[in-house]
């Protein structure tokens, strides 16, 4: 299961690479978006415990949770890293879990 704690920690690892990146390259073209896509089923207990920490049905499938670094910037290469983070927390705890990153320009 997505606890509390595995959430956190994937939260402030996404902050933290974000903060890196934003220090590195700056808040600078190109603009987009970021996420993190979990593939699990919303009735299990694991798509409950993903639903309970604010993930939300996908159009193409799973759960995702869209900027899980919080950071309010437009770059999507500084979003893209918080959510490349967040997804290798949670495979590091729950590695039987299919979780990516994705991201588009805007």
């Amino acid at each position: 299961m997505l606890t509390v704690a595995i959430h956190n920690e994937a939260i402030q690892a996404a902050q933290k690479a974000s903060m890196e990146m934003y220090d590195r390259i700056g808040d600078d073209f190109p603009c987009g978006f970021a996420w993190v896509t979990a593939y699990v089923k919303g009735n299990t207990k694991l798509g409950k415990s993903f639903k309970a920490l604010g993930f939300r049905k996908a159009y193409g499938g799973g759960y995702q949770l869209w900027n899980p670094s919080g950071i309010g910037v437009q770059n999507v290469d500084i979003k893209e890293a918080g959510a490349e983070a967040y997804a290798s927390i949670v495979k590091k705890y729950l590695p039987d879990v299919s979780i990516y990153s994705g991201s588009r320009l805007d």
